[in-house]
C-alpha cells in the first residue's frame, strides 16, 4: 500500500473542486475565476508555498490532495519548487502506547504544526478537522475546508459481519471514547480497549489477533484507497460521527494575505458551515478529552441545516442526545450548534462532564 495517494487520484479530486474554463464557474460549491487564480498565483510565485502536515500515510494523502488542488486551480504553482510539503512530527505521533486522554488530549496532533506556521517554517497547515481544538492559536486562521468525505464509521472484523455478532467478552479495539461509549451503550457485553496507531498499524494489529474487531472512519479508508478492508459501513443512527469527521481544514497566518487568497479558492462553503455548527456544539459543551462527544451537521434536501449531537459517559450507561434545524448560513449554524451544546450541558447530569 502506498503511503500517499497517487497523483492521478489527487488530480481527480482537484478537478472536482477547481475548474479549467476561462469563464467563472461554480464547482463543488466554490466559484473561482481563472483571472483571480492567476492574480493570486502571481502573488506567491516569487517564493515556495510550504505545506505543513503530519507524516502518517493519511495525513500525507491529504497534503498531496491539497497540493494537487492548488496546482489545478493555479497553473503557476505547477512550476518546479513552487510547492513543498513539510512533514512535522507531533506529540500525538510520538506517544503511541497511551490513551490520548492520558497525554493531554486536545491539540496533540496540531501544536507542533501550529508552532511551525507561526514561526514561518510553513505557509499553510493541512489538518484533519476532528484533530483541531475549538480554539486556534492567536495569529492563525482556518478559512478553508475541502469538500467533505463520507462521515460514517466502518466496522472491520475477520470473524464477524456486525457488532451484534461478536460474542460476550470480545474485544473491540478503539482509541475513541465516542465510539467506545456508543458501542457499550448497545452492546454492554463487549470490551473496548485502547487501540492506537495509523490505519495500517491498526489493521495489522487486528489481523494479528490483538482484538476481534475495530472501527475506523470511512473517510480515511477512502482517501487511502483501502476500502477493501471494510466489513460493514455503519449508518449515522448506528454510530454518530465525531465532530468534523471527514473534513479537511487548511490554516494559515492571519496576516498572510497571499495564502488566505489561495485558500479562499479551495474552500468548500457547504462543508465549512457544517463544521462551524459542529465545532460550536463542541465548544459550548467544553467537554474534556475524556468526555465522549459526537456531532454531525449537514445540508438536508430541504436546504436547511440539520444537526444531531450527543454526549455520554465512557461506559455508555448515560447518554443524552439533541438535534436542531436552522437556515443554512454561518451565523445560524453557529447559533444552532452553540444552543444544542448549552442545552445538553445545562440539563445533563454532572457525571457527564466529570471525566
Amino acid at each position: 500500500m502506498q503511503q500517499c495517494m497517487s497523483r492521478t487520484e489527487g488530480l481527480r479530486m482537484a478537478k472536482s473542486t477547481c475548474f479549467r474554463a476561462t469563464a467563472p464557474k461554480r464547482v463543488a460549491g466554490v466559484r473561482v475565476s481563472r483571472r483571480s487564480c492567476h492574480i493570486v498565483a502571481s502573488a506567491v510565485a516569487t517564493k515556495t508555498v510550504k505545506i505543513g502536515t503530519r507524516g502518517s500515510p493519511l495525513a500525507l494523502a491529504q497534503a498531496y490532495m491539497t497540493r494537487d488542488l492548488l496546482k489545478t486551480c493555479f497553473p503557476e504553482l505547477n512550476e518546479e519548487g513552487a510547492l513543498e510539503i513539510v512533514i512535522i512530527k507531533t506529540t500525538g505521533d510520538k506517544i503511541l502506547n497511551q490513551p490520548l486522554a492520558d497525554i493531554g488530549g486536545k491539540g496533540l496532533f496540531t501544536k507542533e504544526i501550529d508552532d511551525a506556521l507561526l514561526s514561518g517554517k510553513i505557509d499553510i497547515a493541512v489538518h484533519s478537522m476532528k484533530d483541531v481544538p475549538t480554539y486556534l492559536p492567536e495569529g492563525t486562521i482556518l478559512p478553508c475546508n475541502l469538500p467533505r468525505e463520507d462521515v460514517r464509521d466502518v466496522f472491520i472484523s475477520p470473524t464477524a459481519k456486525d457488532l451484534s455478532e461478536l460474542p460476550a467478552g470480545a474485544i473491540v479495539g478503539s482509541a475513541s471514547l465516542r465510539r467506545q461509549a456508543q458501542i457499550l451503550a448497545k452492546y454492554p457485553h463487549l470490551k473496548v480497549e485502547n487501540f492506537r496507531g495509523n490505519v495500517q498499524t491498526r489493521l495489522r494489529k487486528l489481523n494479528e489477533g490483538a482484538c476481534s474487531a475495530t472501527l475506523l472512519a470511512l473517510a480515511g479508508l477512502k482517501r487511502l484507497d483501502m476500502t477493501e478492508h471494510i466489513t460493514k459501513t455503519l449508518s449515522i443512527d448506528e454510530m454518530l460521527p465525531a465532530v468534523s469527521q471527514g473534513a479537511i481544514g487548511i490554516a494559515c497566518r492571519t496576516d498572510d494575505d497571499a495564502s488566505r487568497k489561495l485558500l479562499a479558492a479551495l474552500n468548500h462553503e457547504e462543508t465549512r458551515i457544517a463544521v462551524v455548527c459542529e465545532r460550536a456544539f463542541l465548544a459550548a459543551l467544553d467537554g474534556s478529552c475524556r468526555t465522549p462527544i459526537a456531532g454531525y451537521a449537514h445540508k438536508g434536501a430541504d436546504g436547511q441545516l440539520h444537526f444531531s449531537g450527543l454526549v455520554a459517559t465512557p461506559d455508555g450507561k448515560q447518554m443524552m442526545r439533541t438535534s436542531r434545524v436552522s437556515t443554512f448560513t454561518e451565523e445560524s449554524a453557529a447559533r444552532a450548534g452553540d444552543d444544542a451544546g448549552r442545552e445538553l450541558k445545562a440539563n445533563g447530569p454532572k457525571e457527564l462532564f466529570m471525566y
